[in-house]
């Protein structure tokens, strides 16, 4: 088997989760498509983390290799990316502090019907750090999470 080298690695182990994630995701931002990331985390929730990642984003799990006793290689392989999300409703909310967007995000998606897409736009502190643990907790799927400007965040959030 012609297996593909790492065209960059990123060596996280002492990183707990969501650490190894959110790194690894701006560091295969910046590679080209079919570019290949090598991942060195030894948190144990970063391989779901990676598997719920790569089916959303495009990207592909290549492969994981054990990495000494307690570390693991994810050989993450970029792809062209998601699709364009063209959002249901979008609800901006710029400028209201957190918990609002949550909130409010959540009685606007309660009122949506199934696979129905929501875009929230914050520029709140937390709310990027809340978003993921947030729709998780409540069977929204995370789609998509762009920095719109510099701490301003658009989320694309499924229903159900």
């Amino acid at each position: 088997m012609n297996e593909r080298v790492a065209d960059a690695v990123l060596d996280l182990q002492g990183l707990t989760c969501p650490g190894p994630l959110l790194a690894a995701k701006r560091m295969v931002d910046a590679l080209e498509e079919n570019q290949v990331l090598l991942l060195l985390s030894d948190c144990p929730g970063t391989h779901a983390d990676l598997l719920a990642w790569t089916r959303q984003t495009g990207n592909r799990l290549l492969r994981t290799e054990k990495q000494g006793p307690a570390g693991t290689g994810y050989y993450i392989q970029k792809g062209p990316g998601p699709q364009a999300q063209v959002p249901h409703a979008t609800l901006d909310m710029r400028g209201v502090s957190c918990p609002g967007p949550i909130v409010e995000a959540k009685r606007l998606l309660d009122g949506m019907r199934s696979n129905e897409v929501l875009k929230l736009v914050s520029n709140c502190p937390g709310v990027r750090d809340d978003i993921a643990g947030w729709a998780a907790a409540t069977h929204m799927t995370l789609l998509d999470t762009v920095e719109t400007t510099a701490g301003e965040y658009a989320f694309f959030l499924r229903k159900g």
